[in-house]
């Protein structure tokens, strides 16, 4: 199958297409190289054809589509960002981009689609109350987060809730920019299949760490951070008190995710957008992340900050079931396994500050 991966050369994208070329595959990567992700241009990857071009691009696009069986879509800015002045290039990227695509999708008659989903479409996760069962706490306030009221109440009664696993089924509510255009993207996707008959699947992805992340940027994830902080030698600084709950997953096992669907997509429903959660299915908490990280690397200890980020949400953990059953898809690498590769790893130059 001949496949296009857009973003390719970024740091889960390079890793499907290596998961992709070794498969037999024949992979054509399209990436802008966005100086906010690639500062230090990577080498083109191998095995893979490689056009420098943005999918905001129509007329690019088009010329990267010839011959292609199906789209791998990774192409996107990521992670909160610096403010709310990052909302324009956000939406630019992340949902004009996927409509140009999309648009040149249909017009070149292809018709099978993986997108590069994420758990923030969410907002908080799961949540039991012991009283009112199955709730939905909405944003947490400033004043509770700056006394340090990290914990989301029950909304009906105030007590304290029990986060759980959440599925795919459960109500979007974007909390913050980046969430926002990641389920746009979703939309943009399922009205595509609609309109053309496409076939398109998108998989949340989880927090996905693993060789070759970014490092000394603000368009990254909590273990990129980290990871940057003892690459220079410094204590990680948790936020909060340390206690938000995560599902962390291995880069590989996200490609290895995308393998599959790619290799499923041909055979899913015409006309709709197929939704799955990518992660690991073993939640640690922040704290857990951060100690687990700075021992494997020899320290420093994480340092607990009591600071917050407007837009974070508490707890997010996946229920990957759907995945397994449906795609066969197992993730492989394990906690332990994983945060001590990671921290002995190399990482990606981050962005210029």
């Amino acid at each position: 199958m001949r496949v296009l991966v857009t973003g390719g050369s970024g740091f889960i994208g390079s890793h499907i297409v290596t998961a992709l070329t070794s498969g037999g595959h024949e992979v054509l990567v399209l990436d802008a190289l966005l100086p906010s992700a690639h500062p230090v241009p990577p080498r083109p990857p191998e095995g893979a054809g490689w056009t420098h071009g943005d999918v905001r691009d129509r007329e690019g696009v088009a010329g990267a589509l010839r011959g292609v069986d199906a789209v791998c879509h990774q192409a996107a800015m990521v992670g909160l960002g610096k403010d709310f002045a990052d909302a324009p290039e956000y939406v630019s990227c992340n949902d004009l981009g996927t409509a140009v695509l999309l648009a040149a999708m249909a017009e070149a008659g292809v018709r099978d689609l993986v997108l590069a989903g994420s758990m923030v479409v969410y907002g908080e996760g799961r949540y039991d109350c012991p009283l009112h069962g199955r709730v939905a706490p909405g944003p947490r306030a400033t004043a509770d987060l700056a006394a340090g009221r990290f914990e989301p109440g029950c909304p009906r009664c105030g007590a304290e809730l029990a986060p759980g696993l959440i599925g795919e089924d459960a109500p979007t509510d974007p909390r913050n920019v980046y969430a926002t255009t990641k389920l746009a993207q979703e939309h943009l996707a399922a009205s595509w299949a609609r309109a053309t008959g496409g076939r398109a699947v998108s998989l949340r992805y989880h927090n996905v760490y693993g060789p070759g992340m970014p490092r000394d940027t603000p368009y990254a994830g909590v273990a990129s951070f980290f990871r940057s902080s003892l690459a220079r030698g410094e204590a990680p600084q948790v936020f909060e008190d340390g206690g938000q709950r995560r599902d962390f997953v291995h880069v590989r096992d996200v490609a290895a995710a995308n393998a599959l669907a790619l290799a499923a997509v041909s055979g899913r429903e015409p006309g709709a957008l197929s939704v799955f959660n990518t992660g690991s299915g073993d939640p640690h908490t922040v704290g857990e992340m951060a100690t687990a990280l700075a021992a494997a690397h020899g320290g420093p200890d994480p340092v607990i900050t009591g600071e917050y980020r407007l837009g974070d949400v508490r707890h997010i953990t996946a229920s990957s079931r759907r995945i397994g059953e449906q795609l066969g898809w197992r993730p492989e690498v394990g906690f332990a396994e994983g945060m001590s590769e990671f921290a002995r790893s190399g990482q990606r130059a981050g962005a210029a500050s």
